[in-house]
């Protein structure tokens, strides 16, 4: 197994590890909802506690997973079910055999520290290719299938999770509360994939700017443009590869980037709005 892959997979057990150990001190002591299908197995499992929280992970994601291998093959699925395995294995071990109590018995601040725990442990997932399966899944197929982004499907799928915890815990007020745990959870996943918050426009100074623009618009799925310039020093001419990227496929980037040009120049910039014909950031 090659030093990256071993890297990838240490990033996705922080990550289970981290995800799990806030659904369980945090989340669901304090009935806290996340997004994604740790949020539906949360739901499920405070209607029918007669299973165990990891074994409804389990049973959430594999409808999806099966889903996400007809369209997408084994390569793409591998690391979603070694994670959706990792995540029950830990829930269920943080829970049953080291019978973790709550952190705190504070709705606000499980609501917090819940998020961060959440958004950390989805940033390390990501980071380490992968994805915690089910709602991730659904996404990407809706978005290919329509004219939504991800993004936006994914925050659709969670909305509605949200919404059936009022109905679940007949409590407006801990949706609420759940909503700012939600927020926490989707800025700290920015932060631990490029260090601070919100989409990215990204400059790429390269000499391979045509192969890595081909690799940018099948893998990437994102559009740019290709600008002309002289460098600073040798005053050579230049090709700067321009495009906007959504934050969670910046690692992405940098491994194409990193393995068809190691010599380029990379830069990561913050935007905080774009506008334009089939832009929408």
């Amino acid at each position: 197994m090659k030093k990256k892959d071993l890297l990838n997979y240490l990033y996705i057990l922080l990550g289970t590890m981290s995800l799990s150990f806030g659904a369980v001190t945090l989340l669901s002591p304090n009935e806290i909802i996340t997004g994604g299908g740790i949020g539906i197995a949360l739901l499920i499992h405070y209607v029918l506690p007669n299973l165990t929280l990891g074994t409804y992970i389990i049973l959430v994601s594999a409808p999806f997973i099966l889903v996400g291998y007809i369209y997408y093959g084994k390569k793409y699925t591998f690391k979603t079910l070694v994670t959706m395995l990792l995540l029950s294995f830990f829930t269920d071990f943080f829970k049953i055999v080291l019978e973790l109590k709550p952190l705190v018995n504070d709705i606000l601040l499980g609501a917090i520290f819940g998020g961060i725990f959440v958004g950390l442990g989805v940033g390390f997932i990501i980071k380490g290719r992968s994805s915690t399966g089910s709602t991730s899944i659904s996404g990407e197929l809706i978005a290919s299938k329509t004219k939504f982004k991800v993004s936006e499907v994914l925050l659709a799928q969670d909305a509605l999770i949200l919404i059936s915890s009022i109905f679940v815990y007949g409590d407006i007020k801990k949706s609420f509360y759940s909503l700012i745990g939600v927020y926490i959870t989707s800025k700290i996943v920015d932060m631990v994939l490029t260090g601070r918050p919100s989409k990215k426009v990204v400059h790429i100074i390269s000499n391979q700017t045509e192969h890595l623009s081909w690799h940018i618009r099948e893998k990437i799925e994102e559009h740019g443009a290709v600008v002309n310039g002289v460098g600073l020093h040798q005053e050579k001419n230049k090709n700067i590869i321009f495009v906007a990227v959504e934050a969670s496929k910046i690692q992405l980037l940098r491994e194409i980037v990193s393995k068809h040009d190691p010599e380029a120049f990379l830069i990561i910039s913050e935007a905080s709005e774009i506008l334009g014909t089939g832009y929408k950031v």
